[in-house]
């Protein structure tokens, strides 16, 4: 059986040594998407954890985006699962985890509500265990691992996403919200959902997001001495697509020393592509554990087709 691990927020997913990360032709999860993607406290205090955990017990919706691009509409089997440790990548350690649901799915999106802060796992609370494993104790927030298990056919898929927990050490501290795109250009002219876009030739095509600057948000964290450093968010896509592939596949974040990257790409159809409708997926992270994405559909066809 054909076995695939996707890692946290980035979902790399079932490639083969000469397959692209950009080419989704299997089953995968090119997403996960929490709101809120972050739940804070306004005081932390384990002398009553009671009290605290049914302040992390906020509802949250968790939706993934399913990639099941040659499953012809085929069910997929699911699970869910929360557990303690970030390092038990399919939450199967025993006693380390709990079941939030499980059933069938399709392409495209899953949506399930889930609380995680009154789980308990066989000896105590979920939280208190992600606590326990935590380095810091919970200085820098705690990141409960959510995973998703997908078996359909011979494919069998696990994808782990991190829900963020935190505590306002300081009064400028604000909760994380969710990253979205504002909307995206090809060729240099906006490209919208509904436009009903054709393409033809070799490519490449050149893509660039609708400029998001000012939405990427400025935050405060704590330092291991308690005091407030002060950052601001530098989001990064990763660009998918049904057909062809991206160059390169993930763009933004910062170099080494410490500048933006530009989120300019090409989609290039490879040479025995054939006419078709291509789906493309922009996954955007801002690096706090807020995720989204934006899709396009393209009729391609090669020279001489028919776009």
């Amino acid at each position: 059986m054909r076995r695939a691990l996707l890692l946290t927020l980035l979902a790399a997913a079932c490639v083969g040594p000469t397959d692209d990360p950009s080419q989704v032709v299997d089953l995968r999860v090119l997403g996960v998407r929490i709101e809120p993607p972050e739940v804070m406290a306004e005081q932390c205090s384990l002398d009553d954890p009671l009290k605290l955990f049914a302040t992390f017990n906020q509802e949250l919706q968790v939706t993934w985006r399913i990639a099941d691009p040659k499953g012809m509409g085929r069910a997929i089997a699911y699970e869910v699962r929360a557990c303690a440790d970030q390092g038990d990548l399919q939450c199967n350690n025993e006693g380390e985890f709990v079941v939030l649901g499980k059933g069938e799915a399709h392409d495209g999106e899953l949506t399930l509500p889930m609380r995680l802060g009154a789980q308990q796992l066989a000896d105590k609370f979920l939280l208190q265990g992600v606590l326990e494993q935590d380095t810091f104790k919970g200085l820098g927030g705690l990141r409960v691992p959510i995973v998703i298990h997908l078996t359909a056919g011979t494919e069998d898929v696990y994808a782990q996403k991190l829900m963020v927990f935190s505590c306002r050490f300081f009064p400028e501290m604000k909760v994380n919200v969710t990253p979205q795109l504002p909307g995206m250009t090809l060729d240099g002219k906006p490209w919208e959902a509904d436009a009903g876009l054709s393409l033809s030739g070799a490519g490449p095509f050149v893509m660039l997001p609708v400029d998001f600057t000012d939405a990427e948000e400025p935050y405060v964290v704590p330092s291991l001495k308690l005091e407030p450093v002060h950052l601001v968010e530098s989001w990064k896509i990763a660009w998918y697509a049904t057909a062809g592939k991206f160059s390169p596949n993930e763009t933004g974040g910062v170099d080494f020393s410490g500048l933006s990257e530009r989120h300019r790409t090409q989609w290039k159809p490879k040479s025995d592509d054939v006419e078709q409708d291509v789906r493309f997926t922009f996954v955007v992270r801002d690096g706090r554990g807020g995720q989204s994405w934006l899709e396009r559909i393209a009729h391609w066809a090669p020279d001489g087709g028919t776009p």
